[in-house]
């Protein structure tokens, strides 16, 4: 690949400078005794020490977590296995309608799809609060990790299972042997992609998650309402310093399951 011009480079030193101002802009006010974000006083870490000290944020944080790896290890499970389906089903025009209707959820608004599950667990009945909360992001988190997957599988030859075929392997074996290791960095791409989307989303969580219940999105959004305090930009820094880490976790696992492929696990 050749190196980039001087105006791509201007450009997207742009296009970052516009995206990480804001979010350095309230990392900088988290560390300021002063209070507020109308000056800078002096150095201080005592907004951090308020959010570890409110237990009912720190339970918050943990709800969220618990619904982003839950959610993300159901809708990997689920999703590989819809990715595969869909990848074997023969008649085109099936597959390519199942591929349309999964596209369609990933385009939604996330406002529409947050008043359908409220709707919908209304008419059947479910309580809102963690179920309805898990239950929802899974269900969005589904189509995106099909989406992650399947590239993986249009890139697998079918020699490789006619070979594992022909030398005796199970259904169960040609996919837990071929299929899986093959896929690996589509499914690792899609884990975490569902744990982002999970940990990010907002609307979805807004219409579902009822009293008692709720994450750090809306709870944010709560205390932004009654007005931004410095705990809300020490909070946000600790977020976004847990998500830097997940990136950097993610790029590790993906560059280290970039070894040459064998094909058959030993």
């Amino acid at each position: 690949m050749g190196k980039l011009s001087k105006l791509p480079k201007v450009y997207l030193a742009f296009v970052f400078i516009v995206l990480y101002t804001p979010i350095f802009y309230l990392l900088y006010y988290s560390f300021n005794s002063g209070g507020t974000m109308s000056g800078f006083e002096s150095f201080t870490f005592e907004h951090y020490a308020a959010v570890f000290e409110d237990t009912r944020l720190i339970m918050i944080l943990f709800n969220t977590i618990i619904v982003a790896l839950l959610s993300a290890l159901v809708s990997t499970t689920i999703g590989v296995l819809g990715a595969v389906t869909i990848t074997f089903i023969r008649k085109k025009a099936l597959r390519n309608a199942i591929l349309s209707m999964n596209n369609i959820l990933i385009v939604s608004p996330d406002v529409i799809i947050g008043a359908s599950f409220l709707i919908l667990f209304t008419m059947v009945g479910v309580k809102l609060g963690f179920a309805s909360v898990l239950i929802s992001h899974i269900a969005f988190s589904i189509p995106i990790v099909v989406i992650m997957v399947l590239p993986k599988l249009q890139e697998m030859s079918p020699s490789l299972i006619d070979a594992a075929i022909d030398l005796g392997a199970s259904r169960r074996d040609v996919l837990t042997r071929v299929i899986i290791p093959f896929i690996k960095p589509g499914i690792f791409a899609g884990f975490f992609l569902a744990l982002t989307y999970s940990l990010d989303d907002f609307a979805v969580t807004f219409f579902v998650t009822g009293n008692g219940f709720s994450t750090l999105s809306v709870e944010i959004y709560s205390m932004a309402r009654a007005g931004v305090t410095l705990t809300i930009n020490a909070l946000s820094g600790l977020i976004f310093i847990v998500t830097l880490l997940l990136v950097f976790g993610y790029y590790a696992i993906n560059r280290k399951s970039k070894t040459p492929f064998s094909g058959v696990r030993k």
